[in-house]
């Protein structure tokens, strides 16, 4: 009987690890989304691998959870060395030490890259190719950026589990995330995650939510914003609702070639639209169906 408890309570333990490392996953893949874009420009601007930016900021940050990314959207653990802006105080490595705080994230990868590219200490990290990112990882341990004695392998670890490397070799980045990070004021309200899925950007509607008040937080109209989802720019817009940044596309994604949506109970023609990130008219096209078809529970529909 024992023997079997503990079995049965190693299978709970091992299956609630399992989802906490799912959703940190899910938090870090997200974290990458959200400022992949900003990295890529820095590298342009800079000289830095993309996939050493996203990997510190993951590192340093806790995928954006931590305390000084939260209170002062510092995403690096830069300390106020040389600083006039804002403050925000933390224990490191001896108590209440001083941190840079910064208006909106972008600012914080802003200065990461001044920081590095202007700082002696780490001139000789310039003389390596920006797809080199092993050589950059061991060069900012050498250099001191961290006490850590792991930090060089964490980098690295971090950048081979989520191909960050890919990001190195990118020629160009989509500047509307790189306004959405400009925009993230610390003093204002908790702003959408954004996500991606079918060559496009989506948020999830919260409770009070409105194309007007969603338009001025991502920095686009919110008349484009109603358009590209359909709607009118009146229309309320209920929690939890999909909201599309961009136009729909005609189609889904290829993994949807020979896959079918089954039509549930309370579904529309829109609501499906909306989920695929497909306009309706192209949905009904897809499906040979005009307007005036009303779809049925169980109903198979083509999304390609």
């Amino acid at each position: 009987m024992k023997k079997l408890v503990f079995t049965i309570l190693g299978c709970m333990l091992a299956a609630v690890s399992s989802t906490a490392q799912m959703q940190w996953n899910q938090k870090y893949q997200q974290y990458i989304n959200q400022y992949k874009d900003i990295a890529i420009e820095q590298m342009q601007r800079w000289g830095i691998p993309a996939s050493i930016t996203l990997a510190q900021g993951l590192f340093e940050s806790g995928a954006g959870q931590s305390r000084l990314a939260v209170k002062g959207n510092n995403h690096f653990g830069i300390k106020c060395n040389g600083w006039d802006g804002r403050k925000i105080y933390q224990d490191d490595d001896t108590d209440g030490e001083c941190f840079r705080a910064y208006e909106s994230v972008y600012q914080s990868y802003e200065d990461h890259s001044r920081f590095l590219a202007n700082g002696k200490r780490y001139a000789s990290l310039f003389n390596y190719e920006t797809t080199d990112y092993r050589a950059w990882a061991k060069g900012l341990k050498a250099a001191g950026y961290a006490t850590n004695p792991q930090y060089a392998n964490k980098l690295i670890e971090l950048i081979q589990l989520y191909k960050l490397y890919q990001y190195d070799n990118a020629k160009g980045y989509d500047k509307f995330m790189i306004d959405h990070t400009k925009s993230n004021q610390l003093n204002s309200v908790s702003l959408h995650p954004i996500k991606i899925f079918n060559k496009n950007y989506y948020l999830i509607a919260r409770k009070g939510d409105t194309f007007e008040s969603i338009g001025k937080e991502i920095g686009v109209s919110y008349k484009k914003i109603a358009k590209y989802n359909e709607r009118d720019k009146r229309d309320q817009i209920e929690a939890g609702e999909v909201i599309w940044l961009k136009k729909k596309q005609k189609k889904a994604p290829k993994d949807y070639k020979d896959r079918l949506h089954y039509v549930r109970n309370g579904e529309s023609m829109y609501s499906i639209a909306q989920k695929y990130g497909i306009r309706v008219k192209s949905l009904y096209k897809l499906n040979g169906l005009n307007p005036e078809h009303e779809i049925r529970v169980g109903e198979g529909l083509k999304l390609r």
